[in-house]
């Protein structure tokens, strides 16, 4: 019996290219579903439950960002957010609200399928072989089980993207360690986002939000201005 096919669904108004986009992804090897706006993205999304979303920023009846944001209230499916413009606010809005990577357009075929296979690997190493296995790490009100993949505040589950655990479980690993912001890159996205510092506050700033009393004034997640970030191990 052959395999079940990653399932990707690709979201965008312009035709031409959600014709080019879910034609290179089958010839990968993927399925794919297609949505020409955002309401019609959001319903299959709810419908058929797809390993991956490709999302572009501007659609009609529902943009990207819209669509991010009401996907993260129940899933924690990986999206890839698509915007036309080069500059940093877009790509920053997509992933705060909830995005683990982006295309800026144009972009080529190997571009698109590298980002595709990049998130979906870490989506599965998140989900199925971790930072590694071993006790759970407790630091004050934070307890962190690389074996089980979860983490917990004050013995409520922390709801985690794939992502944002990943970036936490190798804190937690590392507790006590000044890590440089490209070690924390080439860990949790891997060696092709050296540089991507904008993707990497972004995600801090969300893991923040999820287990910091005050996400201004953080006692968890500390920055070492000009070298990285370290998980505290006196909160």
């Amino acid at each position: 019996m052959p395999a079940k096919k990653t399932t990707i669904l690709v979201a965008d108004d312009e035709l031409k290219l959600l014709r080019l986009v879910t034609r290179n992804l089958e010839l990968d090897g993927y399925a794919t579903l297609a949505a020409t706006d955002g309401q019609e993205a959001l319903a299959l999304v709810e419908t058929h439950d797809p390993e991956l979303l490709v999302l572009d920023v501007m659609m009609p009846k529902m943009d990207g960002f819209t669509v991010t944001q009401r996907v993260r209230e129940f899933s924690s499916v990986p999206i890839i957010i698509m915007t036309a413009r080069g500059d940093d606010q877009d790509k920053i809005r997509g992933l705060d609200l909830g995005a683990d990577d982006y295309l800026t357009k144009p972009f080529s075929v190997d571009e698109l399928l590298a980002r595709v296979r990049a998130v979906l690997r870490r989506s599965q190493l998140s989900s199925h072989s971790g930072p590694g296995l071993g006790p759970a790490i407790t630091i004050g009100d934070l307890r962190v089980d690389l074996a089980q993949h979860q983490a917990w505040l004050h013995d409520e589950d922390i709801n985690l993207t794939p992502v944002e655990y990943r970036l936490l479980a190798y804190l937690a690993q590392n507790a006590g360690r000044v890590l440089t912001q490209d070690q924390v890159l080439e860990y949790v996205w891997g060696p092709d986002y050296a540089g991507e510092t904008h993707m990497l506050q972004v995600n801090i700033n969300r893991v923040r939000r999820k287990i910091e009393p005050d996400p201004a004034h953080p006692r968890y997640i500390l920055t070492k201005v000009g070298i990285g970030y370290l998980l505290s191990t006196r909160p």
